[in-house]
C-alpha cells in the first residue's frame, strides 16, 4: 500500500518543519507548501492523501486554496485538516458567510484545529482520517 501523502500547506518555515518532522516520525510522507498557490500546484502533481492547511498566510490565503479544492471534483473529496491561529467559531461563521455567497457551498473541514497544535490529538486525526 505504501506510506500515505500529506500536503502541509503553511507559511512558517518553522510550522512545515514541525509538522513534516511529526508526521515522518509517524510514518507519513509530508510535503510542504508555503501558500495556496504552490498547494494547488502540488495537489495536481502529487494526489496528496490528506492536506494541512493553515488559513491565515499571505497571498493566496489558506480559505480560498480550501474554496478552491472543494469546488473542484478531483480534489474535492481530499479531507482536510485547517490549522490556524484563528478560533474555530470565527471560522464556522467566515464559513457560513462564504457559502451565503455561492451557489455551491463549501463543506466544514474534517477537522479543525487551533495553534498551537496538540501533537497526539493532531496524529490522532490523522490515523482516524487516512489510517
Amino acid at each position: 500500500m505504501g506510506e500515505k501523502t500529506i500536503l502541509i500547506v503553511d507559511d512558517e518555515m518553522d510550522m512545515r518543519l514541525y509538522l513534516s518532522t511529526l508526521l515522518e516520525s509517524h510514518g507519513y510522507r509530508p510535503l510542504t507548501r508555503r501558500d495556496g498557490e504552490d498547494g494547488m500546484a502540488s495537489l495536481r502533481a502529487d494526489r496528496p492523501d490528506l492536506i494541512i492547511l493553515d488559513i491565515m498566510m499571505p497571498g493566496d490565503g489558506g480559505v480560498k486554496m480550501y474554496s478552491r479544492l472543494k469546488g473542484d471534483k478531483a480534489f474535492a473529496n481530499i479531507p482536510v485538516i485547517m490549522l490556524s491561529a484563528v478560533a474555530e467559531a470565527s471560522f464556522r461563521h467566515f464559513l457560513t458567510m462564504l457559502n451565503a455567497q455561492k451557489r455551491h457551498s463549501v463543506p466544514a473541514p474534517t477537522a479543525y484545529m487551533e495553534k498551537p497544535v496538540d501533537h497526539d490529538r493532531l496524529i490522532q486525526i490523522v490515523r482516524a482520517t487516512i489510517g
